[in-house]
C-alpha cells in the first residue's frame, strides 16, 4: 500500500496522501490525473480500470481495492 500511496501522491502533486483521502478534493485532480491513475493501474498492476469505475469511488483506498480486485 505504501508504494501505491507514493504513486498517488505523485499523480496528485502533493507530498503524501492517506488511504482515507478523497482524491477528488485535491487541486490536481482533473482529467489528466484520472488518465494517469488508469495508466498506473495498467502499467504497474496489469489491470484495466475505466473512468466510469473511478467516478464511482470515494477515496484513495477504494482505488487500490478496485485494482486489487482485478488482479
Amino acid at each position: 500500500m505504501e508504494k501505491f500511496l507514493d504513486e498517488m501522491a505523485e499523480i496528485l502533486e502533493v507530498e503524501n496522501v492517506q488511504p482515507q483521502d478523497n482524491f477528488t478534493e485535491f487541486e490536481a485532480w482533473d482529467s489528466l490525473a484520472q488518465l494517469s491513475v488508469i495508466a498506473l493501474a495498467d502499467s504497474n498492476y496489469g489491470v484495466t480500470i475505466s473512468a466510469l469505475e473511478l467516478k464511482e469511488l470515494k477515496d484513495i483506498a477504494s482505488i487500490k481495492q478496485l485494482i486489487d480486485s482485478k488482479k
